[in-house]
C-alpha cells in the first residue's frame, strides 16, 4: 500500500513538473494561479514522507545505503534545477528542465537497482 502511493506521488511529482515547465512557457498566465504553486510543494512533501517511511519499513539503513544518500543527493539537485526551470525562460529553462526530468528518471532508476550506478 505504502510503496504503491509513493509510485504514484512519483507519477504526479513527473506530470506535475513537465506541466508546470510547459505553463510557464507557453501560458504564463495560467501558471500564476495559486493553486499551481501550492499543488507541486504538497505533493513533493508527501513523496518525501512517504520515501521516508519506506526506508524505515524497508530497514534499509542497516544495509549498504549508498544509493539512498545518492537519490538524496539527485533530490537535491533536481530541486535546483527545477527553481531554474520556472524561473528561467527559452534555452535556459529547457536546459534546466531536461536536467531536472534526467535526475528524476535517474533517480528512479537507482530505486529499482538498490545502486548508485544502476548496475
Amino acid at each position: 500500500m505504502l510503496k504503491n502511493l509513493h509510485l504514484l506521488l512519483v507519477t504526479l511529482v513527473f506530470i506535475s513538473f513537465v506541466g508546470r515547465v510547459l505553463l510557464a512557457e507557453f501560458k504564463p498566465a495560467i501558471f500564476q494561479q495559486k493553486w499551481l504553486k501550492i499543488a507541486p510543494h504538497v505533493i513533493d512533501t508527501l513523496l518525501l514522507m512517504t520515501g521516508i517511511a519506506l526506508v524505515f519499513q524497508g530497514n534499509w539503513l542497516t544495509a549498504d545505503y549508498g544509493w539512498i544518500v545518492g537519490k538524496l543527493m539527485l533530490l537535491i539537485i533536481y530541486i535546483g534545477l527545477g527553481m531554474a526551470a520556472m524561473r528561467h525562460r527559452g534555452p535556459k529553462r529547457w536546459l534546466a528542465a531536461t536536467g531536472a526530468v534526467i535526475c528524476l528518471l535517474y533517480i528512479a532508476k537507482i530505486a529499482i537497482s538498490k545502486n548508485f550506478f544502476g548496475f
